[in-house]
């Protein structure tokens, strides 16, 4: 099978013989469009699937239910050949029927449904119902070329052909980079030896009594990024301050820093007439699937591959730096004007400290993320509310939290 290069975010997908807007996200490992059935408000104006029109669909009796941390969606599991770019699969497991859909933000997004890109373990369809398709995916790969590699921009246009996003399965965008030794990679972190849930990996830290390291999930369906409140006490910022932000990652002896994009942490679609803006990090005691979750706050910073596991070789993810801190402070002062007290990149920076919620691991200083001057967070502004991020984000999704019903039907 040859690989493809496109947008992503949206992202279109064929069910059957029709074409859907989909939102891409690592975060998630299940398949879904919304059906033709559905009437809730969040299926209005956007393209519905039918099962009477299509020759290849194969429905069960398995009900679907996936609560996110904002939003939901019922429906029912079905198979149906299922065609990314060149990429067919037929009788690939998904929620046939999504009849039923709350807070995702579908109809000003767009987008149809949810394409998720995540291991088997994290998928709320059983898998006796069938593989999530990013394993049946990965099938037709060899070791060189098991990943899927993606970049988010700041372009966040509904119109594919003016997106700066990129999404490419079995090679990297050439107008990036060709040079896969360019990367940092670092495994996958295992909640269970051997075992994998979310693309995971290590938020390095300074420690207080020699505790080891957060853990961190990387998702594009998030907007912020997002932290146990008791370790977050930031909600707004000054628009015209350039907040200095570094975030850590990776193991002991492979672990670099990502600086962030100024614009990426004074958050300007949340602007209020007074001069503050939403803060990037923001608190959440919602995530339970790792102590910190990396939205597209942190991934517009980075080229990250998604690589699957290998003869010789576990599950990894490799991140490439793209944002010059020099460069994006000149950026920002450009478009929000000179910052009253500017950041030097260089100096002493005050430190986020946090108690983790221990996901296998159990810590109590944090110091992946440096804030150059905490004075500037405004602790006292409401953070924003959920409809706010949704009207401004292309679908303002976070790690689903599945609850399953029903019986398990055999394979498919």
């Amino acid at each position: 099978m040859s690989s493809h290069q496109s947008p992503l975010m949206p992202r279109s997908v064929a069910l059957g013989d029709k074409n859907f807007g989909s939102h891409l996200i690592p975060g998630s490992s299940d398949l879904w469009v919304v059906s033709s059935d559905c009437t809730s408000p969040d299926c209005q104006g956007i393209a519905r699937y039918s099962s009477s029109s299509s020759s290849t669909l194969t429905l069960s009796d398995q009900p679907f239910k996936l609560i996110y941390l904002m939003g939901s969606v019922l429906g029912t599991v079905g198979t149906e050949t299922v065609t990314l770019g060149p990429y067919e699969i037929s009788s690939q497991t998904f929620a046939a029927l999504a009849n039923q859909t709350s807070g995702l933000g579908l109809s000003v997004t767009g987008n149809s449904g949810i394409l998720g890109l995540s291991f088997p373990l994290a998928a709320s369809i059983p898998l006796t119902s069938g593989r999530p398709i990013l394993d049946n995916l990965f099938t037709h790969f060899d070791d060189q070329h098991r990943f899927f590699a993606f970049k988010l921009g700041r372009n966040e246009s509904q119109d594919i052909s003016h997106s700066d996003s990129s999404l490419t399965i079995g090679e990297l965008d050439s107008s990036l980079t060709n040079d896969i030794s360019q990367f940092v990679f670092t495994p996958v972190f295992a909640s269970t030896p051997g075992e994998y849930d979310f693309w995971k990996l290590p938020m390095q830290q300074i420690t207080i009594d020699a505790q080891p390291s957060p853990i961190a999930v990387l998702d594009t369906g998030t907007t912020l990024i997002l932290g146990p409140t008791g370790d977050v006490e930031m909600r707004s910022v000054r628009c015209d301050r350039a907040v200095d932000v570094r975030i850590k990652l990776g193991n002991s002896d492979t672990a670099k820093e990502y600086p962030l994009h100024p614009a990426d942490i004074s958050w300007g679609e949340g602007k209020t007439q007074d001069g503050w803006c939403t803060g990037g990090i923001q608190a959440n005691n919602g995530v339970d699937s790792g102590d910190w979750l990396l939205g597209a706050v942190f991934l517009r910073n980075v080229y990250a591959i998604h690589q699957g596991t290998t003869r010789s070789n576990p599950p990894m993810i490799g991140l490439l730096n793209m944002t010059d801190p020099s460069t994006a402070l000149a950026e920002f002062t450009s478009s929000r004007g000179k910052d009253p007290a500017p950041p030097t990149f260089n100096a002493t920076r005050r430190f986020i400290s946090h108690r983790s919620k221990g996901h296998g691991r159990d810590m109590r200083s944090l110091r992946g993320v440096r804030i150059f001057d905490w004075s500037n967070w405004n602790c006292d502004i409401p953070s924003p509310t959920a409809k706010e991020i949704a009207r401004t984000n292309a679908l303002a999704l976070a790690l689903p939290y599945a609850e399953q019903k029903g019986k398990e039907i055999g394979m498919t």
